[in-house]
């Protein structure tokens, strides 16, 4: 058979969205300072590569990436649209199986020791996952959305909602606890997937633009819950955004362009 022609250019880029500038120098004043980083690596990204194929050829997407992500860091992945940051939070995820290379997480090959099933069950226990679109199950109220991976782990209801509840008190949205998702504004609902994300108290956080579609106030919200988390209790946060604005929050900053990491520095 013909092999399929690799074109070398990216997959079309999606139009860049309209970005809300966040006075970074003002919220500062009123975060806790940055700590320091551990020197225990949690993820291991090891010479990555990604092609999609398209019709009879095949688009190469991330080429040799490697990255290795440290307890306690706040990492912010930027570049252009179409420069391959969802697809490497995808394969660090366990979602998007990588054509080269591999993802290690906690001592855990995630494409040779995991099959599907293990792979969504160790990302459900090990990583909390905030989207741009909340993704919210439409039947559910806020607290029992919050709820839904405590019940999948097989806690108790009455257990379940307390530590929901606890996570809502934390994003200052227990009041809406017995709403409907669709009856918060976008900030809120953004608040409330972080709640979701962080009930089964992970360590590792990984957010895809989660401040996309919120206004300048919303963002900062957003950002302020995601800096105490990584500053306050250590948690590896993992972040993409299009928005240069946020960089000086985080404790490094890495920056694909075509698919290969052309920038990467620490505080």
């Amino acid at each position: 058979m013909p092999k399929k022609k690799i074109i070398t250019h990216q997959k079309r880029a999606k139009p860049e969205l309209p970005l809300v500038a966040v006075d970074v120098v003002a919220l500062e004043k009123k975060l806790p300072p940055k700590a320091a980083r551990s020197h225990h690596v949690v993820i291991k990204v090891d010479k990555v590569g990604k092609s999609f194929p398209v019709g009879e050829s095949v688009v190469p997407v991330l080429h040799d990436v490697s990255l290795n992500l440290y307890s306690g860091e706040f990492v912010i992945i930027s570049g252009p649209s179409g420069s391959g940051k969802s697809t490497l939070l995808h394969s660090i995820l366990g979602l998007e199986p990588p054509s080269a290379g591999s993802v290690i997480m906690r001592d855990v090959d995630l494409y040779k020791d995991l099959d599907d099933q293990g792979r969504t069950r160790f990302r459900r226990e090990k990583v909390g996952v905030v989207f741009q679109q909340s993704n919210w199950i439409k039947s559910l109220s806020v607290i029992e959305n919050v709820s839904y991976p405590l019940w999948l782990a097989g806690e108790s209801a009455t257990s379940a909602r307390q530590t929901a509840l606890n996570w809502l008190e934390q994003v200052e949205l227990a009041e809406w606890a017995d709403h409907h998702p669709s009856e918060l504004s976008g900030g809120q609902q953004q608040r409330v997937a972080l709640a979701r994300a962080m009930v089964t108290d992970p360590g590792i956080i990984v957010a895809d633009e989660p401040t996309g579609n919120l206004d300048s106030e919303a963002s900062e919200d957003m950002i302020a819950l995601l800096a105490k988390l990584n500053r306050e209790q250590s948690k590896l946060i993992l972040m993409v955004t299009h928005n240069l604005s946020l960089l000086p929050i985080a404790t490094r900053r890495t920056v694909l362009k075509d698919g290969r990491i052309i920038y990467d520095q620490h505080d």
